[in-house]
């Protein structure tokens, strides 16, 4: 790596196993290259040393992120590179937190208890808010998450549950969101219940595929294990020993909600996921998970966890299309609370 004039704070990083430093660079440094390009701070190479030089808060953030991920890098078991998008999300996740060289931490990154294990892959929290998350929807009966498109909101309720199933915490996963598009009147659309329901369900049956070879995703809703259908099929149902999520949840009325609300059964666990930046309801009609959001507030066993712009995972260019929108049309749904 070039050292560049950045700034005239330098401190130098001692590897001890300078094997696992191919790892932690990634190909043709191209780790390295990221953490230059987000903290604007120089990276110089000597052997196990890495020469850190930039600003003070930049370059002790750079620190904690190197050595996070090659404390990562030593509890594997494997031998593969650190991929890009883990950086990206230590980049994130420190700048999350620190204002100031004493702000600085990583502590829950490398948390291994809120790794999730599915059939084909193991998903990891890429912000802290994905962290409290993913605990949030283990440890409690009734989860939230609010926040806009690519935060992980419905993907790590679905992985969670995944997860749970694999490990025989529940019998059954349900998957549920209101089919707003069609109003929930699918007469009119044809081929049987399941071509008239599969288009709006598409995005469940993404994260399911996603997470379980595809043989065994068919097996498991044929002998009811996995059950995926609109919010209209879960009136008058209770449903017990099962992880079930409700996606979308700002399209629905406060009657539905509080139908599904009232669908809990024993040994249950029920997520609740929307955007309330994206209501398809009729002009003027108050979407239930904002009804919801003021009633559950008040009780105290329920978990809420409010995602931000910041916390998007998907392209960066995510961030800047939500915060465009939220500007042009004068609203903040989802505006980062100040440190």
């Amino acid at each position: 790596m070039n050292v560049k004039s950045v700034g005239n704070y330098r401190l130098n990083l001692d590897f001890d196993d300078y094997k696992l430093l191919p790892l932690l660079f990634g190909q043709h440094d191209c780790n390295l290259a990221r953490i230059e390009q987000k903290l604007h701070v120089s990276l110089a190479c000597f052997g196990s040393i890495i020469e850190v030089s930039g600003n003070q808060v930049d370059t002790e953030k750079a620190k904690v992120i190197l050595e996070t991920l090659y404390q990562k890098l030593e509890s594997s078991k494997n031998d593969q590179m650190l991929e890009t998008s883990i950086v990206d999300a230590a980049i994130k996740w420190v700048e999350k937190t620190a204002n100031k060289p004493s702000d600085i931490k990583l502590a829950d990154f490398n948390d291994s208890s809120s790794i999730l294990t599915t059939w084909k892959r193991k998903v990891a929290p890429r912000s802290p808010n994905q962290h409290y998350y993913i605990k949030s929807l283990m440890q409690t009966e009734l989860a939230v998450g609010v926040g806009p498109a690519g935060t992980g909101k419905t993907y790590l309720a679905v992985a969670v549950a995944v997860a749970m199933l694999k490990n025989r915490q529940v019998e059954r996963l349900i998957l549920s969101r209101p089919a707003v598009e069609a109003g929930e009147h699918l007469g009119f659309l044809p081929g049987d219940l399941k071509d008239k329901v599969d288009p709006y369900l598409r995005p469940l049956y993404d994260a399911l595929h996603d997470m379980m070879p595809g043989d065994q995703v068919e097996r498991l809703i044929e002998n009811g294990e996995i059950e995926i259908a609109p919010l209209a099929f879960m009136r008058g149902r209770t449903l017990a020993n099962s992880y079930v999520i409700l996606d979308e949840a700002q399209n629905t009325t406060p009657a539905q909600m509080k139908m599904f609300l009232t669908r809990m059964g024993e040994n249950s666990h029920v997520c609740i996921t929307g955007d309330l930046s994206q209501i398809d309801l009729p002009i003027g009609a108050k979407s239930g998970l904002n009804d919801a959001l003021e009633i559950l507030r008040t009780i105290p066993d329920v978990s809420i966890t409010e995602f931000f712009s910041s916390d998007v995972v998907r392209h960066p260019m995510v961030t800047k299309i939500v915060n465009a929108y939220d500007q042009r049309d004068g609203k903040q749904f989802y505006k980062v609370p100040a440190q």
